[in-house]
C-alpha cells in the first residue's frame, strides 16, 4: 500500500510498569504501520513507572529512531495522560489506546478501513458489538464492565455501545476540541468523550474488538476507581 501523502497517524500510548509489554506492543505497531505503508509515531507517557519502564522506552527510542518513539514522562490520572501527550503529536489522526498487549494493535483496520470507509470523525473499538468481546477476565471484571455500560446507555443514551473502552481514533482537531470541553479525570474520561462528541455532532464509526486481559503487570483498576466513575457518570447525568 503506498504511504497516504502528508496524514500521519500518531499513537498516545500511556504506561504504568509495562516493560514486559512495551517491546512488543511497539514492535507489533510498527510493523502494522510500515506494511500498510501508514507514516506515524508513537508517543510513551510513563507514569513513573517504578519497573524500569522508562529505560525500556529509552531503548526503543534508540532503535527506531526519535521520529517515532517519542517519551515522556508524566504523573496523571487516567486520561490527562492523553492531554499531555497531545502537545507533542504530530499526526493528523491521533489513535488511544493501552500498551498492555489489550488491544488489537492492527490499527490499519480501523485507520485504512473503518475510518475511510465513512470519513468519520472518531473509530471506536467496541467489546459489545458484533463479534466483539472480552476475554480472560474473571466474572467480577466483567459484571462491573457490563454494569458501566448499562448504566450509562440508560442514563446518557450515548449512540455508542462501548463506553468505557481506551481503544480509539480521532482526528486530531477533534480530539483537541474534546479534550477542551471534557473535565472528568479516571475511567469516567472515555465516557465523557463519547457523550461530548455526540453533543457537539461528530460522527463516530465503531469496530468490533476482541479484548484480552493483559499478558505482564496488573490492572490499575479498584474501588477507588469505581466509585470515581459513579460519581461521573451522575454528573454528566446532571448536566448533559
Amino acid at each position: 500500500m503506498a504511504a497516504r501523502g502528508a496524514e500521519r497517524v500518531s499513537v498516545l500510548l500511556p504506561t504504568y510498569n509495562e516493560r514486559d509489554n512495551l517491546p512488543l506492543v511497539v514492535w507489533l505497531l510498527a510493523r502494522t504501520f510500515t506494511d500498510s505503508g501508514i507514516d506515524f509515531e508513537i508517543i510513551i507517557i510513563d507514569d513513573g513507572s517504578p519497573d524500569g519502564t522508562q529505560e525500556v522506552a529509552r531503548q526503543l527510542e534508540k532503535i527506531y529512531g526519535s521520529d517515532k518513539i517519542v517519551r515522556k514522562l508524566f504523573l496523571f490520572p487516567s486520561g490527562t495522560a492523553y492531554i499531555h501527550g497531545m502537545k507533542y503529536a504530530t499526526g493528523n489522526f491521533i489513535v488511544i489506546m493501552d500498551a498492555d498487549l489489550s488491544h488489537h494493535v492492527r490499527l490499519d483496520f480501523m485507520y485504512c478501513g473503518k475510518q475511510k470507509e465513512g470519513n468519520f470523525d472518531i473509530v471506536s473499538g467496541t467489546r459489545y458489538k458484533g463479534n466483539g468481546g472480552v476475554y480472560g477476565w474473571d466474572l467480577k471484571r466483567k459484571l462491573i464492565s457490563r454494569g458501566a455500560n448499562f448504566l450509562t446507555q440508560v442514563l446518557l443514551r450515548p449512540g455508542a455501545s462501548d463506553l468505557t473502552g481506551s481503544f480509539r481514533l480521532y482526528r486530531k482537531e477533534v480530539l483537541q476540541k474534546l479534550m477542551e470541553k471534557c473535565v472528568s479525570k479516571g475511567y469516567v474520561f472515555q465516557m465523557e468523550m463519547i457523550v461530548r462528541a455526540r453533543q457537539l455532532g461528530y460522527t463516530i464509526g465503531e469496530v468490533p474488538i476482541s479484548f484480552v486481559d493483559r499478558v505482564y503487570g496488573e490492572s490499575k483498576l479498584g474501588g477507588n476507581e469505581i466509585v470515581s466513575f459513579l460519581k461521573g457518570l451522575l454528573t454528566l447525568f446532571a448536566t448533559t
